[in-house]
């Protein structure tokens, strides 16, 4: 058996495998569902229920999905210029911790700055400290050819163990009667709620405003250019003039703050303080929406949306019918591997000898 490019792609075609792939996916997941004892339709409809039912569900979906956008168009970003950046959770990490120490430690009174400029400057420093994490990681490959995969995952660690130092140390809450977490930030610094009584907020607004900037930046710029270039044939490219340090150095800026903002709107907009439990791995999860998007950044809206509703949707499907939540990551992982799979098969013809 091998595999040979097809002569030409059909569009629709590379349309229907994202579909294609999840009508597989929650085939192979029924029979989980079935191996578990558990009854299929009801399943399946506190699962839609409990992501997409009501306005609250909604809510907490969109809530959920906001974290999801930004480190979704991280990896997009990098992964266009074939930089792996597998370290968006320490990035987001980083960011949240950089936007406490502006608007939380000191807040307006140590400054005297107005609130929305106070509160521009927390952004900015958690968009630095995401951005000069990954830059270590870029420079390494660009100029010595260091596998970025591994110092990116690698940094992951070391910036928890830093977190988990300082929320222990100079950023402890003293209020916190002994609970590891940081001062939280001002209350005029939080974003503001999009539904009464609920946890949704503004941040969503910025998410989905970045992703058309994002994609504006790819698909208009010269830098964008730059970048598909560089992902499509690095040697080619800097055969024909494409600045390859510089790019992969902006892509790592770019990528490394949407990772570090991600951290500093989830602390702004949900948490108000930093804890090591704040992400339950939102880094990760942006390079599976990544791929499911199809490194598209409009995409990127649609697959985190998806993915928050199935995480969301569990919750609500294991309490009604006692089906474990851990079939929500069973969905995620078997929808991305189905997508990869399906446009590799869009794209190349099996031939069997």
């Amino acid at each position: 058996m091998r595999l040979e490019p097809r002569t030409s792609t059909s569009p629709l075609a590379l349309a229907l495998a994202p579909l294609g792939a999840v009508a597989f996916t929650l085939a192979v997941s029924t029979l989980l569902v079935l191996w578990a004892g558990a009854p299929v339709g009801p399943t399946w409809g506190h699962l839609v229920r409990g992501g997409f039912g009501s306005v609250f569900a909604w809510t907490e979906t969109l809530t959920r999905a906001t974290p999801l956008i930004f480190t979704g168009l991280a990896a997009t970003v990098a992964f266009k210029a074939r930089l792996f950046n597998i370290g968006a959770e320490g990035q987001l990490y980083a960011g949240a911790l950089a936007a406490v120490a502006v608007g939380g430690l000191h807040g307006g009174e140590g400054y005297g700055l107005p609130s929305p400029l106070l509160f521009g400057l927390m952004m900015l420093a958690a968009a630095l400290a995401g951005a000069l994490l990954l830059l270590g990681p870029a420079l390494l490959k660009a100029r010595l050819g260091v596998d970025e995969v591994v110092t990116t995952l690698l940094l992951n660690f070391v910036v928890l163990l830093g977190v988990s130092a300082l929320l222990d140390g100079p950023m402890k809450d003293p209020t916190a009667m002994g609970w590891p977490q940081s001062v939280a930030l001002k209350d005029e610094l939080s974003l503001a709620h999009l539904v009464e009584g609920a946890r949704l907020h503004t941040g969503l607004l910025g998410a989905a405003a970045l992703a058309v900037v994002v994609w504006a930046v790819l698909k208009f710029t010269t830098f964008g250019f730059d970048v598909r270039a560089l992902g499509a044939n690095a040697r080619a490219a800097a055969f024909a003039g494409v600045p390859v340090t510089r790019t992969v150095v902006g892509v790592a800026l770019l990528s490394g703050a949407l990772a570090g903002l991600a951290g500093a709107v989830e602390v702004a907009g949900r948490t108000g303080y930093v804890t090591l439990d704040m992400s339950p791995g939102y880094g990760y999860s942006g390079i599976v929406i990544a791929m499911l998007a199809g490194l598209h950044p409009l995409g990127v809206l649609l697959a985190s949306v998806f993915v928050a509703g199935v995480l969301v949707g569990a919750d609500t499907m294991s309490r009604a019918i006692g089906v474990p939540t851990y079939i929500a990551d069973v969905i995620v992982a078997a929808s991305l591997l189905a997508v990869l799979v399906a446009t590799l098969l869009a794209q190349y013809r099996v031939r069997w000898r």
